[in-house]
């Protein structure tokens, strides 16, 4: 068919707890007496990743003359209970003095005044001047301020099995167009009676639908859906049909796998079995795929990763759209508006953004680094996947958002959904978004 319009041990205290623990203890900013901070994560992985730094930054305090300690709450929650939590939280005014949190957090929360501006800190640190401009324009918010500082990059693009394709006889060279892709799609389901790729879509992948999904195809293919000067989404922007209509097509194919993508947790299924098993060829993932995913110590490995496994570019959507990769800023570090000792919370922010401990880090979580100033830093130099998606960044297409970033995610979501069901085509899909978009977003955040 012809498309036209196509993130071991430790001496940390590490409270496993139900709820979240206040500000942090101790004396305040200006005191003689002891400081302690707190920082919450809720990964796994993240929780190893930060707790083996903590020791180091409590030493490397002590050397500077400064007693500050650090806790580490320990909370194992997915995206949307973190977020419900965290948000109550900072309503209260008893958020971690350190939050590790996604983009759309941060928009949301310095828009509410949750967030401390870290500007006159930046200013004051020499490793600000190593982050790549892109990142420091992405994390920009629109009132001209910096409320998180990412603790890792990456770039969006398509995975896929090049041992299962070579094996099919399917063209594996970057497609141009998603004609193309689709092209070679359906040879992939007519080989195997599979459905050969997944793209987050629905409600059950939460806010993953839009970052991982739709906002990548739509920002590579129209830059023009969020006007920052006037800080409001035009919901008329052609791309927002174009990317619909790619869904709707890609469902009546039978190429994507609808049931899985309904399933209460559908990464599981898609990204967790299928793909590693070889079933589902092609997946839309970022850089974290190397190590999170199918990496030897992530969710579920593939054995000769790197041999089985590449990436192709998004490829262009519509008639003149060039092949690209997504940008993504990954979790940043914040600090609390309400926090009692912002000083010390920005000390170890510093200190988990720079040389080995963030290079520790971004191994851990299978992210690109944010800084040019890293490649020679193990363990991160020793991973060339991670340098190849560094120099990727440079290249890369991100359109950096505002406020109601969380209400089109919503949207998006619920409208994908009904593709998903069979209740929609694109065309009817899109007119169910603008409708539910403007809606929750309200007459000041769209663009008449």
């Amino acid at each position: 068919m012809k498309r036209t319009h196509v993130i071991a041990a430790f001496t940390a205290t590490v409270v496993a707890a139900a709820g979240l623990a206040g500000c942090s203890a101790g004396g305040g900013e200006g005191s003689d007496g002891p400081v302690t901070i707190t920082i919450m994560e809720t990964k796994q992985t993240n929780i190893d990743a930060i707790g083996k730094e903590i020791p180091g930054f409590e030493a490397e305090m002590k050397k500077q003359g400064k007693d500050i300690k650090v806790e580490l709450i320990a909370d194992i929650l997915t995206d949307e209970q973190f977020k419900t939590k965290m948000t109550q939280q900072l309503i209260a005014g008893q958020a971690p003095d350190v939050l590790d949190i996604g983009e759309n957090m941060a928009i949301a929360w310095s828009s509410a005044g949750y967030l401390e501006p870290l500007d006159d800190h930046l200013e004051e640190w020499d490793g600000w001047d190593h982050y790549y401009p892109a990142v420091k324009e992405a994390m920009t918010r629109q009132d001209g301020s910096i409320y998180s500082l990412p603790s890792g990059a990456g770039v969006l693009n398509l995975f896929y099995r090049q041992d299962i394709l070579t094996e099919l006889g399917v063209d594996t060279s970057q497609p141009e167009t998603w004609d193309d892709l689709i092209a070679r799609l359906v040879e992939v389901k007519e080989k195997t009676g599979g459905t050969p790729i997944v793209i987050p879509a629905g409600t059950a992948w939460g806010g993953g639908t839009w970052g991982e999904g739709f906002q990548p195809l739509l920002g590579g293919t129209d830059t023009e859906y969020y006007d920052p000067e006037t800080d409001t989404w035009d919901l008329e922007s052609p791309g927002w049909r174009a990317v619909f209509d790619l869904y709707a097509d890609l469902v009546s194919e039978g190429l994507l796998p609808v049931a899985d993508l309904q399933n209460p947790n559908p990464w599981e299924p898609t990204k967790y079995e299928k793909f590693p098993a070889g079933e589902i060829q092609v997946a839309a993932q970022g850089t974290w795929g190397w190590k999170f995913d199918w990496g030897p110590e992530g969710a579920t490995p593939i054995e000769g990763l790197t041999e089985k496994v590449s990436t192709w570019q998004w490829p262009g959507l519509r008639d003149g759209d060039e092949p690209y990769g997504w940008s993504s800023t990954g979790g940043g570090y914040a600090i609390s508006a309400d926090s009692e000792h912002k000083e010390a919370a920005f000390e170890f922010i510093k200190y988990l953004s720079s040389g080995k401990p963030l290079a520790e880090q971004l191994v851990a979580s299978g992210a690109a680094s944010a800084r040019d100033d890293l490649d020679d830093v193990a363990p991160y130099s020793e991973e060339p996947q991670l340098l190849q998606a560094g120099e990727d960044l440079a290249d890369s297409v991100y359109v950096v958002t505002g406020d109601g970033a969380d209400q089109i995610a919503q949207a998006v979501a619920t409208a994908t959904e009904m593709i998903l069901s069979g209740q929609a085509d694109g065309e009817q899909a899109y007119e169910a978004f603008v409708k539910d978009a403007t809606e929750l977003l309200g007459p000041t955040l769209v663009k008449e």
